[in-house]
C-alpha cells in the first residue's frame, strides 16, 4: 500500500540515537553508527522521532510500504518487558546522560577515589561527533573543547581543565569533516557561558582551534573564550 512513512538521510545522521529512543514501536535501530528504519510495519507514520533529531535527518515520504501492524508492535513491546532491555540507541556509549549527580552520590556513600584521581567528567558522550546539539547539560555551561590527546599529555587534566566544565573532545586529523558546523549549532542553540580550548602544540591540532573560532563568529554571541596549548611532554605553553 502507498502510505506516509519516515525517511532517514544517512548523510545527515550523526549517530546520536535520539530517534531510536523516541521510537517506542522499535521501527528504528542504530546500525554501524547510523539510524535506520528496519521495519516498515512498526512505523506508525506519526513521526515522534522527527522533533528529537538534532540534524534534520528525518522527514516524511509517501511510498509503497507494509501497513502499520499494531498487534505486532504490542507483542514486541510486551516481549521486551520480559527481558533485560538494552539501550534503544544501540551503542551504550552514545547514550547522552549527566554524570555529575551520580558521581556526587558515590563520593558520599563510598569515597574510594582521592581528589587527585577522581574523574571530573560531567556528561556522556564526549566526542564532538556524537554529542547531541540540544541537551540540558549545555545550558549555562562552561564548555571545554579539547584535543583528545590533551588528557594523556597533561597529568592533572581532569582537575585543572575539566572540573565544573562540560567536556567535548575531537581530533581534527583523524575525524572526517570539520567541526565548525556542529560547534556553531551547539553555541547558537544553547546558553553557553564560556569556552576553553585545550589543544596540543602539534600543527594538526590547529584545526580544532580554527573550528572553535569560526563557530564563535558564526553563532553571533559574545562568549568569553580562551585557548590553552599543551606540549607533547605535558607542559602548558600558553
Amino acid at each position: 500500500m502507498i502510505r506516509k512513512i519516515i525517511k532517514i538521510d544517512e548523510d545527515l545522521c550523526n549517530g546520536c540515537g535520539l530517534c531510536a529512543d523516541a521510537c517506542h514501536e522499535g521501527a528504528i535501530a542504530m546500525i554501524e553508527g547510523k539510524a535506520k528504519l528496519i521495519r516498515d510495519d512498526y512505523c506508525d507514520g506519526l513521526g515522534d522521532c522527527l522533533p528529537v533529531c538534532p540534524t534534520g535527518a528525518i522527514s516524511f515520504e509517501e511510498r509503497e510500504a507494509a501497513p502499520y501492524d499494531e498487534e505486532a508492535v504490542k507483542a514486541r513491546m510486551e516481549a521486551k518487558k520480559q527481558e533485560a532491555q538494552p539501550l534503544a540507541c544501540g551503542c551504550p556509549g552514545t547514550h547522552a546522560r549527566s554524570l555529575a549527580s551520580k558521581r556526587e552520590a558515590s563520593t558520599v556513600e563510598a569515597p574510594v577515589q582521592t581528589a587527585e584521581t577522581e574523574s571530573q567528567l560531567m556528561q556522556w558522550p564526549v566526542q564532538i561527533k556524537l554529542v547531541p546539539v540540544n541537551t540540558p547539560y549545555f545550558d549555562n555551561a562552561n564548555l571545554l573543547i579539547a584535543a583528545d590527546c590533551a588528557a594523556y599529555a597533561y597529568g592533572n587534566f581532569h582537575n585543572e581543565f575539566m572540573k565544573n566544565k562540560i567536556t567535548i573532545i575531537g581530533c581534527p586529523k583523524l575525524d572526517a569533516g570539520d567541526y565548525t558546523e556542529k560547534l556553531t549549532a551547539i553555541l547558537s542553540e544553547n546558553n553557553v557561558k564560556s569556552v576553553t580550548v585545550a589543544r596540543m602544540e602539534v600543527p594538526c591540532c590547529g584545526g580544532i582551534e580554527h573550528a572553535v573560532k569560526q563557530a564563535l563568529m558564526n553563532c553571533g554571541k559574545m562568549i568569553p573564550w580562551q585557548v590553552v596549548t599543551i606540549s607533547t611532554d605535558g607542559k602548558i605553553l600558553e
